[in-house]
């Protein structure tokens, strides 16, 4: 995963993969059948385990949600060590199998799954106006959180991110106010 986040899936080779995990040719291709499969497993590893550090989906709002996966990824995405974001890597690889990108399409349609439910989630429960197209407004921070990621690959700190990830929280639907009911005649208002 290390190696493939640092250089990408076209330009890392089995020479680097096979140092980095310290095995030799024949016991890669036994393990993971191939370099795409391999790729994969990275991907899906990094899913779990990169997303599962911040459980954005727990917040008591869709709002605070929103927040608090921005401003984790705000902090995570300049990382000296790794900047970006190995699934908004994936997006342009060219040199990859159909099976391979099709399985990385499925990958990200299901983390898009789980921000799209907390945002329907939140229309439910009445945090997000009623009428808020979930989809659009997921495409939105989906496009948001690419840009973020492409950013911080070309060296954009933690300032720059933590100041996109407030402007676009600040886009964040709000939801009316409820008013009073209005007093009829003869109602005195309550001490």
């Amino acid at each position: 995963m290390e190696v493939f986040w640092r250089k990408g899936f076209e330009a890392t080779s089995l020479a680097d993969l096979t140092a980095a995990m310290g095995i030799n040719p024949p016991s890669l291709y036994a393990a993971f059948g191939d370099k795409e499969r391999l790729f994969l497993e990275a991907a899906g590893h990094y899913e779990e385990t990169r997303f599962a550090l911040c459980p954005y989906t727990e917040e008591p709002t869709a709002r605070a949600a929103v927040e608090r996966l921005l401003a984790h990824l705000a902090d995570e995405l300049p990382s000296a060590e790794h900047p970006g974001c190995l699934m908004v890597m994936t997006m342009a690889i060219s040199g990859a199998s159909q099976e391979l990108k099709d399985a990385l399409e499925k990958l990200r349609a299901e983390v898009r799954g789980r921000f799209r439910a907390r945002i329907e989630r939140g229309i439910r429960e009445g945090d997000v106006p009623a009428g808020t197209d979930a989809a659009a407004l997921t495409d939105f921070y989906g496009a948001v959180i690419s840009g973020m990621a492409l950013q911080a690959r070309a060296g954009a700190g933690r300032k720059s991110m933590r100041a996109a990830a407030g402007q676009a929280l600040s886009l964040f639907p709000p939801v009316q106010a409820r008013r009073a009911p209005a007093r009829g005649k003869g109602q005195r208002a309550s001490r």
